[in-house]
């Protein structure tokens, strides 16, 4: 369970964001760098893939890695993909892993090549840095990086979001897909985000105090 709340508001969005989504997937479905596979709220993810005919995980070694459960596969994320996970499942799904690995373009083609169509991914805009002695923290991603990514790896945009709690970490939450015509109106409707985290060292009080200086110097000048 998370108790701090720069971390905990922005996993409750995104949980609200990936329970909205996820009952819209069917077939085989993998959670990438899963850990145990809980949502931090005391549920699990494999909980809200409600329509899944079947659920994976892949982990890696270290603090949160191999679990030693049932439908786990050995990933290194930095490194090539086994043959045999090559488009495997329907459904590939990963939430804060990306800013772990180093080589993150790699880490991000075998999380596209890991599915047949869709992939789901959760990547913090802004966050405390935090590591272990397993793994170190290396990015940040804006909205822009995400879909160039994506196109890269063969896949178009199909919905996206961030989360907009002030005083928080900011997540973005996307969702590409290899078939983009068999979601057309399945998926809520979105805007693409403009300006991620456009809150970040806004003070009101600044604003307020300039808007009042114009408006008694324009009241001056009449």
């Amino acid at each position: 369970m998370l108790t701090d709340r720069q971390f905990r508001v922005a996993r409750i969005w995104s949980n609200r964001e990936i329970k909205k989504l996820s009952p819209l997937f069917l077939g085989e479905v993998v959670n990438v760098s899963a850990w145990d596979d809980r949502d931090k709220e005391g549920g699990r993810y494999e909980e809200y893939f409600t329509n899944a005919s079947s659920y994976h995980y892949t982990n890696y070694t270290g603090h949160r890695g191999i679990q030693q459960q049932k439908n786990e596969y050995f990933v290194d994320l930095a490194n090539d993909l086994p043959s045999e996970l090559r488009e495997r499942f329907d459904v590939a799904f990963n939430h804060t892993t990306l800013e772990h690995v180093f080589d993150v373009q790699k880490a991000f083609s075998n999380i596209c090549n890991m599915s047949k169509d869709v992939v789901i991914v959760v990547v913090p805009f802004s966050q405390m840095q935090h590591e272990t002695d397993s793994f170190g923290d290396f990015w940040r991603f804006a909205p822009s990086c995400l879909r160039e990514m994506f196109r890269r790896n063969g896949l178009k945009v199909i919905y996206e979001a961030e989360s907009k709690n002030k005083k928080a970490a900011i997540y973005l939450l996307f969702v590409g897909s290899r078939h983009p015509e068999r979601w057309k109106d399945k998926l809520p409707k979105f805007e693409p985000i403009k300006e991620a985290g456009n809150w970040i060292g806004f003070r009101w009080s600044s604003r307020i105090y300039q808007a009042l200086k114009r408006r008694i110097l324009a009241n001056v000048g009449e």
